[in-house]
């Protein structure tokens, strides 16, 4: 699985790990936000630079769907449901001005992409019912939203909901941009350096596997946070979705507006012009990172549903992407516990990280050279709600039950021994020698980890549709030989189950 936006001759190559140890700011994350980051704070004299631990846009923005879009479903009714209309109205400021940033910083850079109506539809009186209380409080939170029983799709709607004037990008393009500008601006983007520790000292020292660094300031702009101050993993959901591109067959006209159901299970779509003609992009069929018995059924069934409405379409790209919900809705950015106050995170995204990842990037970069605006101001200021506060408690509780049946489960199964092979693309967990292992096989190879995730220790289970071990407590994932992936670990698999972590 590669996504369409990852499928490229990109324009970017790696810097050298930097022979010089102090810096004004470590980013950690080559992602939308870590990227905008850098370039704001590079663009203000600082000396910048940014560690990835894959490569640039490895894991959710260069896996999104690339949606621009203030029109997000059903997110504004379900943040009325615990928030008063001022924070709704903070919360669409803030994607309103992460949303005009990128879309100006666009168009000065010459970067092409395409301004397109956001279409929310509903297939079911339930969800009809559910568009009606987003429109109502999509207006009192200023958006120009209208009603629509016809927007063009080749399947009947009960009612859809527009917003005119919104944006759809390529998220690579975007990248490769921001880098070009962040080195012109003097600052650094190193991939393959993955950040496993930040003091909590002055200056903040930043321990990576390939060398230890110090910074007056750093930005944590991974997916999740990878320290654990503050306890943020406790308080976001992993979310894992599916895309794919679709050449259509001949003659075949495409919606042109990008769409999003507002039923279960989500589905979204959009179109990407390329010099051959216009792809179909779809996605959704998601669900919690780490506990679906099978991933790549999910995946089947979002082809499925492509095909049953858009006929002899050709899959040229599948992909997957993992976002992060808080349990109170509203995203976190912000300093982190523990860091005299020059330790700065974004997350919590909720799958609108286009607009919600710049936004806190503009909010970070404020909060770094001073001043502050005023959605910011409301949105660091809410209190969690009775709701958001009971969903946390119904997180943590599901994720301990979870730890407790998986250890009583691993017991029950077969027991790993060093003749165990799995078939072909398929994993397995049981105990090797009274510790949980994980095994699996994947293009001829046999690979033998710890089946403990390295971040609290959660028992992994296998994703059969991206061959990778994933958590299903808080979405750390590994590839098959126990590389980090992506989440919220720092560290890879125990290699031989018994010796210490590596």
């Amino acid at each position: 699985m590669k996504s369409l936006w990852l499928d490229r001759e990109s324009r970017f190559t790696s810097d050298a790990i930097p022979e010089e140890k102090h810096f004004d700011t470590i980013v950690v994350g080559a992602g939308l936000t870590g990227m905008v980051t850098a370039l704001l704070l590079s663009r203000s004299g600082q000396r910048v630079v940014v560690f990835e631990a894959r490569t640039l846009g490895a894991v959710t923005t260069g896996n999104t769907t690339g949606k621009l879009s203030l029109l997000q479903g059903g997110a504004l009714s379900a943040l009325r449901g615990q928030y008063s209309l001022k924070v709704v109205q903070g919360y669409v400021e803030a994607n309103k001005s992460g949303q005009a940033w990128l879309t100006q910083y666009l168009e000065q850079q010459g970067v092409p992409f395409q301004r397109r109506t956001a279409v929310t539809f509903a297939t079911s009186d339930d969800g009809a019912q559910r568009l009606r209380k987003e429109a109502a409080v999509s207006r009192d939170a200023g958006l120009d939203v209208h009603f629509s029983r016809d927007p063009g799709l080749p399947f009947p709607v009960i009612e859809a909901l527009e917003l005119e004037d919104q944006a759809q990008i390529h998220p690579m393009e975007v990248l490769d941009t921001l880098a070009a500008d962040i080195r012109e601006h003097g600052g650094l983007v190193v991939e393959d350096v993955q950040v496993q520790n930040v003091g909590s000292s002055l200056p903040l020292e930043v321990s990576t596997r390939k060398g230890t660094f110090t910074a007056d300031t750093v930005v944590i702009a991974t997916g999740t946070p990878i320290l654990d101050r503050g306890l943020y993993f406790a308080k976001l959901e992993p979310n894992r979705s599916y895309a794919a591109a679709l050449r259509p067959s001949p003659g075949t006209q495409l919606p042109q507006a990008m769409y999003l159901s507002i039923d279960a299970p989500t589905r979204s779509q959009r179109t990407h012009p390329t010099a051959e003609g216009e792809l179909l992009l779809v996605g959704g069929y998601g669900h919690t990172g780490g506990r679906a018995a099978s991933p790549q059924q999910h995946l089947n069934d979002l082809l499925g549903w492509a095909n049953k409405h858009y006929p002899g379409a050709e899959v040229t790209h599948t992909w997957s992407a993992q976002d992060y919900q808080a349990t109170n809705l509203v995203p976190f950015f912000g300093k982190l516990p523990r860091g005299h106050g020059r330790i700065f995170f974004g997350t919590g995204y909720n799958k609108w990280g286009m607009s919600n990842g710049v936004a806190a990037a503009l909010s970070i970069t404020s909060d770094i050279l001073g001043g502050q605006s005023d959605w910011a101001r409301i949105i660091h200021h809410r209190v969690t709600s009775p709701q958001g506060a009971l969903q946390a408690v119904r997180l943590n509780a599901s994720t301990t039950k979870r730890m407790i049946e998986d250890k009583a489960k691993v017991r029950s199964n077969p027991e790993i021994t060093d003749e165990t092979r799995p078939p072909e693309g398929n994993g397995v967990v049981g105990l090797y020698k009274g510790e949980p292992a994980a095994v699996s096989t994947v293009d001829g190879k046999v690979c033998r980890v710890s089946a403990s995730c390295a971040h609290l220790g959660g028992l992994l289970t296998w994703n059969d549709a991206e061959k990778s071990w994933d958590c299903p407590l808080h979405g750390s994932r590994f590839t098959p030989e126990g590389k980090y992936l992506e989440g919220p670990a720092t560290h890879h698999l125990q290699k031989t189950v018994g010796k210490k972590k590596d």
